[in-house]
């Protein structure tokens, strides 16, 4: 099985860049994509309906083009949820979650707090609020894949400016304790780095400068797994960062 993580900054902006020829080339089981940028009646050109897939869509509702998330699937999910009861979340769109029996594939957009400080408190706030959550997940007794951008690193290997990005949104040590305590205090996988544990490779750069040239990027794109599917991880990668389809790079994760 094979699932794919994409912040697309703009889906209709990704197609142009050829998203979508590249997908039909992947043999994609899952594809979770954050940042469309779109209301679902804009996507209805063929070329967001790829022949074998079954679409689902969750649109920022309280602003149009903005967040927004959605999953592409070849199986068709026994249920769809997009709700997690929280109105000023839930409007942005961002959470979808798919089931297929006992497995449930999410589709992820944690807000950024680049912004400012407004940002800043509600990303935090949405953090304190999101982990019960997350915990009661991997309760459930269900196997869980969460797909998305975090817009958070989590250690030095996961950013290339360590030292020039501690006060940053992203990088702030409340951010990457709060992440650590998913992975280490509730026990979730993240699957790059279980897979690769000395890598440095980056999903995310800025479109200032020459970033992406330079490979001045950041990891905060991420397949956080529950422990039940740790051990059915068998390769991953991200990819290149010269098909620039988005300021993110898809991650893929391959699955036993």
């Amino acid at each position: 099985m094979r699932i794919v993580s994409f912040n697309a900054n703009g889906l209709r902006s990704a197609a142009t860049k050829g998203f979508f020829d590249w997908f039909a080339e992947q043999d994609i089981d899952l594809l979770c994509v954050q940042e469309t940028k779109a209301q679902t009646e804009q996507l209805q050109d063929q070329v967001f309906c790829p022949s074998g897939y079954h679409r689902h869509f969750h649109d920022a509702r309280c602003r149009r083009g903005y967040s927004g998330v959605a999953v592409y699937s070849r199986q068709a999910p026994d249920e769809v949820c997009r709700e997690l009861g929280w109105e000023e979340f839930d409007c942005e769109g961002r959470y979808l979650e798919a089931r297929f029996g006992s497995l449930s594939v999410v589709s992820l957009y944690l807000p950024s707090g680049s912004s400012g400080d407004e940002r800043q408190g509600y990303k935090f706030r949405v953090m304190e609020w999101f982990a019960p959550i997350l915990e009661g997940w991997l309760r459930s007794g269900r196997d869980y894949v969460v797909c998305g951008d975090w817009n958070i690193v989590h250690t030095e290997k996961d950013i290339r400016n360590w030292k020039s990005n501690q006060k940053n949104s992203g990088c702030l040590p409340e951010e990457r304790a709060w992440l650590g305590e998913l992975l280490s205090g509730q026990g979730w996988v993240d699957a790059y780095r279980r897979l690769r544990p000395d890598g440095e490779d980056y999903t995310w750069w800025s479109q200032r400068g020459a970033a992406r040239a330079k490979d001045v990027g950041w990891r905060i794109d991420y397949q956080l797994v529950s422990p039940g599917l740790a051990e059915r991880l068998r390769d991953c990668a991200i990819c290149p960062r010269e098909l620039r389809f988005s300021d993110h790079a898809p991650f893929i994760v391959d699955y036993r």
